[in-house]
């Protein structure tokens, strides 16, 4: 994560705030029946809370969050100087065992919990949302492909992309390593859940996008935030991979990023509790959509 896009961000998320904030200044009641004065020492008082807060803060799991986690940890620590966030990008089922053993005290996750996963006492809190995108190389005229053909593609059925309507040419079939959450997602939103053939299966997001964007006939599925203009992103059964199609339900290739605790939110320790507070506040918000995820709703 360069540090450029992460001051952004952080701009993006105080700028919002302070904008929010602005207007004339007046000594009347508030929401909750306070005085402006009476606001102004609730301020002190949350300044107070942040220099207080100090410690250290540890997340394990999903690569396909380190874009989230990166902006977000580098955001909550210049408001919490006192803080330290720690991030390991180990996979989603790794990041989710570590938690069930104690190591960590969040494990990320870029697919729903699992029911074993659930039963040792792990807790799924949705942050935000994220769309699967299926690429392609640059050079491939394949624009749209049905959810099954995609499926085809993917367990082997269908090699050549002629086959689709493009060129006369091997289809390159590229993924995500075992244990990935984008891979568990994919697989089992396509319903091909360990009946793929893959040519190379790789260990991160980004090594997904680089390889199929550098390598003719290939394709890859990647988090939607991550697409550029190095490779193609098709539609998926006529529909596109947008915010607007995930919030309404219409692409077929969506999925939550979690951040699992043991236990609720409640039961947790003030950092960690602080954490989530800040995920939720309007500075939070701001880091969620300035990376190209979506807020759940």
């Amino acid at each position: 994560m360069k540090k450029g896009f992460l001051t952004a961000v952080i701009a993006a998320g105080m700028m919002a705030v302070a904008l929010t904030g602005c207007g004339s200044k007046k000594t009347t009641n508030n929401d909750n029946g306070t005085t402006g004065d009476s606001a102004a020492k609730g301020t002190t008082a949350s300044s107070q809370a942040s220099a207080d807060l100090s410690g250290t803060i540890s997340l394990a799991g999903s690569t396909s969050m380190e874009k989230l986690c990166e902006a977000m940890s580098e955001s909550f620590m210049a408001k919490y100087p006192g803080v330290t966030v720690t991030v390991e990008y180990t996979g989603s089922g790794a990041g989710l065992e570590s938690l069930a053993a104690g190591s960590v005290d969040i494990g990320d996750a870029s697919r729903h919990l699992k029911d074993d996963e659930t039963a040792s006492g792990s807790v799924e809190n949705v942050v935000a949302l994220d769309g699967i995108a299926v690429i392609t190389d640059k050079s491939n005229t394949v624009a749209d492909l049905s959810s099954e053909d995609l499926a085809k593609i993917y367990t082997g059925e269908i090699t050549n992309w002629k086959d689709l309507g493009g060129n006369d040419e091997a289809i390159v079939v590229l993924g995500r390593e075992a244990g990935s959450g984008t891979r568990d997602a994919f697989e089992e939103l396509l319903d091909v859940k360990d009946s793929c053939t893959y040519a190379q299966e790789l260990d991160s997001t980004g090594a997904v996008l680089a390889k199929v964007g550098s390598t003719t006939g290939a394709i890859g599925y990647v988090s939607l935030d991550v697409v550029d203009d190095t490779v193609n992103a098709v539609s998926v059964d006529g529909v596109e991979p947008t915010e607007e199609q995930i919030l309404a339900g219409k692409y077929k290739l969506s999925r939550p990023f979690v951040m699992a605790t043991k236990g609720e939110i409640s039961e947790q320790n003030d950092l960690v509790k602080a954490w989530f507070d800040y995920i939720k506040s309007d500075e939070g918000k701001e880091v969620i959509k300035a990376v190209g995820l979506i807020i759940p709703e």
